[in-house]
């Protein structure tokens, strides 16, 4: 009796670990294993814990057709799990049409193979709450999945999340085809007054007019904000304050804006991730790491319309007295299909970035490779970042770029006389305002079939510093433009350029050993 007993509960906890096993496959093992090849001191990033205790959204009534709203239905099912002191909350497969959910302490939320999230596209569903975005605070719709100072959360499973963001965003005409123009428009919606770009509605398109830096509107009367709720659009996943979080195995596609937007987070992973917007998609950036530390991005997938995998920490004088910096981060063994960049700094980057490590990542196709922006104002610092085993083609534009005069558009979208008009005004003086690069370290990189090597531009009162470049082979239409850079070393750095010199040194840059 008492070897049954004890073969009865061996057969038990056998299957919880089964179950747990299958709800992530992420171990700390597997994480210790990245942070300790990190190339500066890197603490162990822990991945959170959940009781072994399920909660199916299907029973609280969600509806797995996508014809009724589940929202109320999942929130339950994640407030009760909460409640219950945790574990993981189920998403069978099928289809699901919600708006927006917040995840909460010690819940681990599971998707099984070929459940659907769909995020409807009524915008009334989504509250304007005060948070930040694009480097400074103000007010945004409600993200479709969101958590605020939450503890141990996890996303994980293999489904997807649509977030249905070809009805909030504005569309280009140029970017699109003929047919996809007119499926825009069959949406609704106006057009601006030159007829070149798509808006959901006249209020969206005020609200652009209201915008002098970007996508922030300028308000001072605070009812304004709900009379231009279409414009305010949400990043998919925003989690703010949060610690111990993992995203594993999901999709993360069609977000309103930014995918993934980690805000003052600490120990987060992200690993086999999914992460995809169209192409065209304006603000549609993969990942944005904002103010957090103790990161590892491992093998995820990006394939989007803007910046792929970005480091951020806030913009201008906002994100200098918040003064908290992205730190501490591995991106290791990611592929980037498409985007305005692979692997990218800035360009709000006010509160300091430092201890980044990438490598063993692969870019196809991109508009530019690694990338490193910012512009007077920013002030900031980025320092002590690692670039390893890089492979690139296809690259329409620079497979490496320093740009400290960024004006807010993709690489090629401005033309040579704005770019002049910035680079030609008159220097100031260096003051907190003005973003430092320095300590930078590239090598092992290969890229086939670029436009442009490299180009860096940096600021005559703030050069960039200190720019480490080995074992580097580059096959591209045109080779490197070097400018306004103080310290440059450069060994073994082949690069076979189709017209012009291979490497163009300006008389602005100083302390250059290239052998």
């Amino acid at each position: 009796m008492k070897k049954l007993t004890i073969a009865l509960l061996a057969a038990v906890l056998a299957a919880c670990n089964t179950t747990t096993q299958n709800f992530q496959h992420t171990t700390q093992q597997d994480i210790n294993a990245l942070t300790d090849s990190a190339a500066f001191p890197m603490p162990q990033v822990p991945l959170p814990s959940f009781p072994d205790r399920t909660f199916s959204v299907r029973d609280y009534g969600a509806d797995p057709t996508g014809v009724k709203l589940s929202t109320t239905a999942i929130q339950q099912a994640i407030d009760a799990c909460n409640a219950a002191g945790g574990g993981t909350v189920i998403i069978p497969a099928g289809v699901y049409t919600t708006a927006g959910i917040t995840l909460k302490s010690n819940v681990r939320l599971f998707t099984e193979q070929n459940a659907f999230i769909t995020f409807s596209p009524d915008f009334s569903l989504y509250p304007i709450y005060s948070t930040w975005f694009e480097g400074v605070p103000t007010m945004r719709s409600q993200s479709p999945l969101s958590a605020f100072n939450a503890e141990n959360i996890a996303i994980t499973g293999k489904g997807i999340f649509n977030g249905n963001g070809d009805y909030w965003r504005p569309l280009k005409r140029n970017k699109v085809s003929d047919g996809q123009w007119k499926n825009q428009l069959k949406k609704g919606g106006v057009l601006s007054p030159d007829g070149k770009v798509w808006y959901p509605d006249s209020a969206s398109l005020y609200a652009a007019s209201l915008c002098e830096d970007q996508n922030v509107p300028v308000v001072t009367d605070d009812s304004v904000w709900e009379n231009i709720h279409s414009f305010l659009r949400p990043v998919m996943v925003h989690f703010v304050g949060c610690r111990n979080i993992l995203l594993e195995g999901v999709c993360f596609e069609n977000s309103p804006a930014w995918n993934i937007h980690p805000m003052l987070c600490e120990n987060l992973v992200m690993r086999d991730l999914t992460v995809r917007n169209p192409w065209y998609s304006q603000n549609g950036d993969g990942v944005d790491i904002e103010s957090c530390t103790n990161v590892v991005i491992s093998r995820c997938s990006f394939d989007v319309g803007d910046d792929a995998i970005c480091m951020k920490s806030g913009k201008n004088q906002p994100g200098r007295d918040r003064g908290i910096p992205a730190e501490n981060v591995i991106v290791d063994n990611c592929t980037v299909y498409h985007g305005h960049g692979g692997f990218v700094v800035g360009s709000e980057m006010s509160g300091g970035i430092r201890n980044i490590q990438v490598s063993n990542n692969l870019y196809i196709g991109t508009d530019v490779g690694l990338r490193f922006k910012s512009t007077r104002g920013r002030g900031g610092i980025v320092e002590n970042i690692y670039i390893r085993n890089v492979n690139m083609a296809d690259i329409l534009h620079e497979a490496l770029l320093f740009d400290l005069f960024y004006g807010g558009k993709g690489a090629g979208e401005e033309t040579e006389e704005e770019i002049a008009l910035r680079m030609n005004a008159a220097a100031p003086a260096a003051t907190e305002e003005t973003p430092r690069f320095k300590n930078i370290y590239i090598q092992n990189v290969v890229a086939k079939n670029v436009q442009r090597a490299m180009y860096f531009n940096g600021l005559p009162e703030g050069k960039i510093e200190n720019i480490h470049l080995s074992n580097i082979r580059m096959t591209a239409e045109e080779g490197a433009l070097l400018r306004q850079t103080n310290g440059l070393t450069a060994i073994d750095v082949q690069i076979t350029a189709r017209t012009g010199e291979p490497i163009v040194l300006a008389p602005t840059v100083e302390n250059a050993i290239i052998r």
